[in-house]
């Protein structure tokens, strides 16, 4: 570890991707998310029934935040137009006669229309635009046509309660941050081993690095001063979105901060088994980029893995970012019992052991076949 710590301190370059590189990324996302989720997303409503019913879903779509009407037409050509422009996301309909069909008891036709190509964007428009326009019809149904048709009986309308649990708000910064920053990170920190061992090998320095030593102890001390560097990262964000934005967590934090350890132990001993297999960078860059940086994808946390194709399913199997999310979804979101997560813990411990073991082995082979100064 001494002797790695010494090689960063000589190379600015590379410590520069020990330091300033993460520094920025966790800038940069945490500034991404601040303001936690979209609001004020313009849409339009089409007015063609000017009755009672469309001022009040007028007016309850007006008092959500999530939401702001951007205009009040009756051409929903002109509504279209707006959407492909991309300039509203969405648009409420209520055609002409929609009051008089909903008192008659039949369909009012009144349509929601949104723009889903920007997923996000589209799940929070139309959450919004659906529940204010129920809640809209729901009050015109119960203040204003029963109050007139039966005004000595106090009927009140049928009641669903809904709670989004964990985070009812959908606020990214709870949502998205807590994933997104340990999947850049462990990227990193893959590029930063493989470009470590790869220097041994290019300038021959392997004895030099093993020097007597236990090829296990040799690679788990040059792997190991990366692995705690990028958990102090790590750390020193949490606190942030912790301590200073307030996001606490629920469960347990130890088990968090182990799982981070062996998250990053896991894909350190994978780099460095890689390199020294293919003795060649750009080949390690290459399986890095494809094992590392799909690890968000296929984590099953922004997509879901459900009903997905065999090889998906297998995908996220196999990489250990995978039982981590669900990991860190238990302990700081939910606040499962621990022994919950000591099934995803124990899948990262076995990740680690196989990759320490397979870089070990390469070292080994490397070692045999490198003449001796």
């Amino acid at each position: 570890m001494h002797r790695e710590l010494l090689y960063l301190l000589k190379n600015k370059w590379d410590l520069c991707l020990v330091t300033l590189a993460p520094l920025f990324i966790i800038i940069l996302f945490s500034s991404m998310f601040y303001a936690g989720k979209a609001e004020h997303l313009p849409i339009v409503i089409i007015d063609q029934d000017h009755s009672e019913l469309s001022r009040n879903i007028e007016k309850y779509l007006s008092h959500n935040s999530t939401i702001d009407i951007y205009t009040i037409t009756e051409s929903q050509d002109e509504a279209e137009k707006l959407l492909n422009q991309t300039q509203v996301w969405g648009f409420v309909f209520i055609p002409e006669g929609a009051e008089q069909r909903l008192v008659q008891a039949q369909d009012a036709q009144i349509s929601i229309a949104y723009n889903q190509s920007y997923f996000s964007i589209g799940n929070s428009i139309s959450s919004a635009m659906m529940v204010s326009t129920v809640q809209a019809i729901g009050d015109f149904a119960k203040n204003s046509h029963y109050a007139n048709q039966i005004p000595y009986v106090d009927i009140d309308t049928a009641h669903v309660k809904i709670s989004p649990l964990f985070n009812p708000n959908l606020n990214y910064e709870l949502y998205l941050e807590p994933y997104m920053i340990p999947a850049i990170l462990h990227l990193l920190l893959c590029c930063c081993v493989a470009f470590a061992v790869g220097q041994e090998l290019k300038y021959g320095t392997v004895n030099h690095w093993v020097n007597g030593k236990l090829v296990f102890q040799a690679l788990l001390g040059k792997n190991l001063l990366y692995i705690l560097i990028f958990c102090f990262w790590t750390w020193l964000w949490m606190i942030w979105l912790v301590v200073i934005r307030g996001w606490f967590i629920t469960g347990s934090l130890w088990i968090i901060l182990l799982g981070q350890f062996c998250l990053y132990s896991a894909y350190a001993f994978i780099s460095s088994a890689v390199v020294l297999a293919t003795k060649n960078l750009a080949k390690s860059f290459g399986f890095i980029a494809v094992y590392g940086g799909s690890s968000l994808s296929f984590a099953g946390v922004t997509l879901p893995l459900n009903n997905a194709p065999i090889f998906t399913k297998f995908w996220a199997h196999i990489i250990p970012y995978t039982p981590y999310a669900k990991l860190q979804t238990e302990q700081w979101v939910i606040g499962s019992p621990i022994y919950i997560s000591l099934i995803p813990l124990s899948i990262l411990a076995i990740y680690c052991i196989f990759y320490f073991l397979s870089a070990g082995w390469f070292l080994k082979k490397v070692v045999q076949e490198t003449p001796h100064d």
